[in-house]
């Protein structure tokens, strides 16, 4: 997430968040209508109330539900204010389990930089104070109801009604009571309506961007994030649909007719939460090859790729947009892995290839495979499930020796072979035998051919070489030890 929180600011700051469709998936109403008809305090559903909300979630604030809002004072009136605190205690774990899943590492950089993080939103102080606690945030800026004598509300607004100039007014009278200056400080907000707070602020973020928010963002060059995929993932304004999603639509064996697809045990893939994808490296075709399999799943997958892909022209930016995360080896830096331990932590998928290359010559035959540490690493790191992947055929596509897969073989497509393995147990105690551990899951994958030791003709071994290959095909069979 370091993007969004640049290092180097001085002074007293804050981080101020809105909730619906910022920090929550979707609009928190609906959560907090079901608590307080289950305390009592509301007899039964409003008439369109579940459109109203369909509405909030593909479209985010409009005018006329904001009045709404407004006059959920006054309908608040004569009701025990303790009653709607209960309501809201039963709420607030519903409400966390709706938190965009990259917002606690965001939270985290914040109070690491010694900024307060606070809730800025419409919705009524008692509702959301105890989410906010649940969440461990500094303080909340909300709408507060006029609370009588006797403990009930009195059907007015105390101080602003926390919405578009309102929200930036209650966030100033904080900043001025809490000596933070707005100019050093963070807001966040889907929300068009929450500009006058975004303009306010000297670092402005557009978070899952309603339609006109799309607009303003453009306008003001204001950065945009999503908080439910990994730093720097593109997705389709106003949609906000992730291109990887689309990709995968076009990631069916009816878009390859040049290969035909074997592919087993796609139901040891969590169909949710973290997972490291560990598979063998044959080929280009690789990549295209799990993508066919994994949108069997419906779920994306972040890449670690060697850098060349994502400094290649067109093809980098799209490897980008798609959360492929970038691999430097010569540097030595262990940025990559992290920004793969943070991509779990958020609950996504992340693939690797612990060979780091495609083999060639002599070592492209042997049995035995030979993975660098970094798959071992992550797991230990992340404590997420490593799923072995056996590869198998992807060569006879797209041999490492051509330019572009053989699309023209239509007659008699090879077979591509995909087998998707149990969990491999792990001690994490030793980099190198865990490796060693997952390299053997994977070759118990590959069918029994793989696993036999045989000298390959000297076709077979050309095929294996990049074109215009002019190195030492000796040199090949000799690999670097797996510590990097």
């Amino acid at each position: 997430m370091s993007p969004a929180v640049p290092t180097g600011s001085t002074g007293a700051s804050a981080a101020f968040f809105d909730l619906d469709r910022t920090l929550l998936a979707g609009a928190s109403g609906e959560v907090f209508s079901e608590a307080m008809r289950t305390a009592g305090l509301l007899s039964r559903s409003i008439p369109g109330e579940k459109l109203l909300y369909r509405v909030f979630n593909a479209v985010g604030e409009t005018l006329p539900s904001m009045a709404l809002a407004r006059q959920a004072a006054s309908l608040a009136g004569g009701r025990p204010r303790a009653a709607v605190q209960a309501a809201a205690e039963a709420a607030a774990d519903g409400l966390v389990d709706m938190v965009q899943p990259f917002a606690a590492q965001l939270f985290d950089e914040h109070r690491a930089a010694g900024r307060r993080v606070v809730l800025a939103t419409t919705t009524p102080d008692d509702l959301v104070r105890p989410f906010a606690e649940r969440l461990g945030l500094d303080d909340v800026v909300a709408t507060r109801y006029g609370v009588n004598a006797d403990g009930t509300y009195d059907g007015t607004i105390v101080g602003p009604f926390v919405w578009s100039a309102g929200k930036l007014a209650a966030v100033e009278e904080w900043a001025a009571h809490n000596g933070v200056d707005l100019a050093t400080s963070y807001a966040y907000s889907d929300s068009v309506y929450d500009t006058p707070l975004l303009a306010a602020v000297g670092h402005p973020y557009v978070v899952n961007p309603d339609p006109r928010m799309v607009l303003m963002a453009a306008v003001r060059r204001w950065p945009v994030l999503h908080l439910d995929v990994s730093p720097g993932v593109a997705k389709i304004p106003v949609v906000g649909l992730e291109l990887q999603k689309v990709a995968l639509q076009f990631s069916r064996p009816a878009f390859y007719p040049y290969a035909r697809f074997d592919i087993d045990g796609v139901e040891r893939i969590p169909s949710k939460g973290p997972a490291i994808l560990c598979g063998n490296h044959r080929s280009y075709f690789d990549v295209a090859a799990i993508s066919v399999m994994l949108a069997k799943t419906g779920r994306t997958v972040r890449f670690l790729g060697k850098k060349e892909v994502f400094d290649a022209p067109i093809v980098g930016q799209i490897a980008a947009a798609m959360g492929g995360i970038r691999v430097d080896r010569g540097t030595g830096s262990d940025e990559p892995l992290q920004a793969a331990a943070d991509a779990l932590a958020g609950g996504e998928i992340v693939a690797i290839m612990p060979q780091g290359t495609i083999p060639r010559g002599p070592a492209f035959f042997e049995p035995k495979l030979v993975g660098r540490w970094g798959a071992a690493r992550l797991a230990q790191l992340s404590g997420a499930p490593v799923i072995p992947v056996g590869l198998w055929g992807t060569e006879q596509v797209w041999p490492r020796s051509a330019r572009l897969p053989d699309v023209l073989n239509l007659a008699d497509p090879p077979e591509v072979r995909v087998r998707v393995g149990p969990p491999v147990e792990l001690k994490h105690r030793s980099l190198d035998a865990d490796t060693k551990r997952i390299m053997a899951a994977i070759a118990d994958l590959l069918p029994a051919e793989a696993r036999r030791k045989r000298t390959p003709t000297a076709e077979e071994l050309a095929r294996t070489y990049p074109p215009g290959y002019r190195g030492d095909p000796e040199h090949e069979a000799v690999r670097r030890p797996g510590t990097d």
